[in-house]
């Protein structure tokens, strides 16, 4: 028996009787459930569970809410949301309260497992799912993936400092090959056509891309 205690909330009592049903299985010690939040919130107080395993929308109270709840009360209960939602914002708030996990529903049955132990080792789980889907997009909106290829690999050696020349150098196409890339890059970025917008952009968004 896993000595980790657990509890799990979902307003879906299908949804819910399946994760404890694997749970189970899997012979995690799940010491109670609940199918709101202000139940999931009590329980949480009351038991100090080692893992909260919570539904991030629910009534009463959402999972961020009942995280935030429990770290103003110093309830040391580590928290795992799982979640339909792949918003940024939801995932940036996660992080923002110390979230321990956050995984997505298609896939819990999937990452649940790994996700404990991880957790249980006291290390964040986050969901390579929702991370792949983010990646692109935390510090933009989809314009970035407006880009082709070619564009993406000079946007790149824009953030290096390369010039036009050593550009058309390096990818074996000419100058003016290349100032058309970059204008429909700043066109696709949405950016001012003034003296090195574009390389300002690049460099400062550079780690976020590459």
């Amino acid at each position: 028996m896993k000595i980790q205690t657990i509890i799990t909330a979902d307003d879906h009592p299908l949804l819910l009787k399946g994760l404890n049903d694997f749970l189970l299985e899997k012979e995690y010690n799940i010491i109670g459930s609940a199918h709101n939040g202000m139940d999931a919130y009590n329980l949480i107080a009351k038991e100090k569970p080692s893992i909260a395993i919570l539904d991030i929308q629910m009534p009463y109270m959402s999972g961020i809410e009942i995280a935030n709840k429990c770290k103003e009360n110093n309830i040391d209960t580590k928290i795992v949301l799982i979640t339909l939602h792949k918003e940024k914002e939801l995932y940036l708030k996660a992080q923002e309260l110390n979230i321990f996990g956050y995984v997505l529903k298609e896939f819990a049955l999937e990452e649940i497992e790994n996700c404990i132990n991880t957790v249980t080792n006291g290390e964040k789980y986050f969901s390579p799912k929702i991370k792949e889907l983010l990646d692109g997009t935390l510090f933009t909106d989809s314009r970035l993936n407006e880009l082709t290829p070619s564009e993406k690999k000079i946007l790149k050696l824009i953030a290096e400092d390369k010039t036009n020349k050593e550009i058309a150098s390096l990818l074996f196409i000419s100058h003016r090959t290349v100032e058309k890339h970059r204008s429909n890059i700043i066109s696709k970025l949405n950016l001012k056509p003034k003296t090195n917008s574009l390389l300002i952009w690049a460099k400062e968004n550079h780690d976020k891309m590459f």
